[in-house]
């Protein structure tokens, strides 16, 4: 089968093709501007005969129409990611999200591509009665406080992908990812795991914003990639929306605590206030774990291999390998 993955050289991305590829009788193109992900993430796979990569942007139509007519499914992920990035890149962040969608929306529904479109747990905004399954309400703060943006940018992702299946008969399935970490995930653009890990590591306090009160839940990226394949494959998934994660959930306060048990650090755990680190247009989520019955209905027992301590243990392990070598 062709498959085409945006935003391939992620760290999402690169784990997927890395399972696709695994599966044999794939081949996989992948288009990604490098503006978050990195050639690093791909390198080992450069080789491949059944790879093929483009340094490229989804808002390229000429280029994704070449790419999407060579494939027969589409996984879409490339998008703004990581808090830090989003809040110092707002409009780049919506054009990404909102016309790269479009885009790929658009194209594929010429010839009835099957589209995996990845959405967030940002979606649920502030509603607090958790977890959240497909059908809780979303809760918004007011525009000025330009969080939301990402959030309501993903929400148009799932109405216009919603609508292409409704008026065109898009083959989609919309997965709603929560906290997905690993290795080769950065801490750069504002991922809490990695830059708690590196914090850890190099002996500087280990940071926490506001009070770290806010509950959070982890998905290893070798389970969220698998049930993205899964999720992809099943003919009972289309045109539907579906939870991805782990419903273990965790204070950030006590992620951080974690980190510097299993990472033996002398390093000082500190809070700092939000204003201090964004500006008063930010506002953050207090819960975000989600309801899982759903997938595992279609996707027959799916759960998550993975404990959070193997998640962080697995991401430890690779920040000290990439400073030892």
């Amino acid at each position: 089968m062709e498959c085409l993955v945006t935003g391939g050289a992620g760290f999402i991305g690169s784990h997927l093709i890395e399972q696709l590829l695994s599966k044999g009788n794939n081949d996989v193109w992948t288009i990604d501007d490098l503006s978050t992900g990195s050639k690093e993430n791909i390198s080992h796979l450069l080789n491949n005969p059944r790879f093929h990569f483009y340094q490229g942007s989804v808002l390229d139509e000429k280029l994704l129409q070449e790419l999407i007519d060579r494939c027969e499914t589409v996984y879409h992920l490339a998008a703004a990611v990581g808090v830090k990035y989003v809040m110092n890149n707002l409009i780049k962040s919506m054009r990404i999200n909102i016309e790269g969608t479009e885009n790929i929306l658009r194209i594929a529904s010429r010839d009835k591509k099957r589209v995996l479109i990845t959405s967030s747990s940002e979606i649920y905004g502030k509603n607090e009665n958790y977890p959240f399954n497909e059908e809780s309400d979303r809760i918004l703060g007011p525009p000025t406080k330009l969080r939301w943006s990402y959030s309501s940018s993903k929400a148009i992702d799932e109405f216009l992908a919603i609508a292409s299946h409704k008026e065109k008969g898009l083959p989609i399935v919309i997965v709603r990812l929560f906290n997905v970490s690993g290795p080769r995930q950065t801490g750069a653009y504002g991922m809490v795991i990695p830059r708690f890990i590196n914090q850890a590591l190099s002996g500087e306090p280990i940071t926490v914003y506001g009070d770290g009160n806010q509950v959070r839940s982890f998905i290893h990226v070798k389970d969220a990639v698998q049930g993205l394949i899964s999720l992809m494959e099943s003919e009972s998934t289309d045109g539907e929306i579906f939870n991805l994660g782990s419903p273990e959930a965790i204070t950030i306060s006590r992620l951080a605590h974690t980190v510097k048990r299993l990472t033996g650090s002398e390093s000082e755990i500190k809070y700092i206030p939000y204003e201090q680190i964004y500006d008063d247009s930010f506002e953050d989520l207090r819960y975000r774990v989600p309801d899982i019955s759903k997938i595992s209905k279609v996707i027959v027992g799916f759960k998550p291999t993975k404990s959070l301590e193997d998640i962080l243990r697995d991401v430890i392990e690779y920040h000290k390998k990439k400073v030892d070598g």
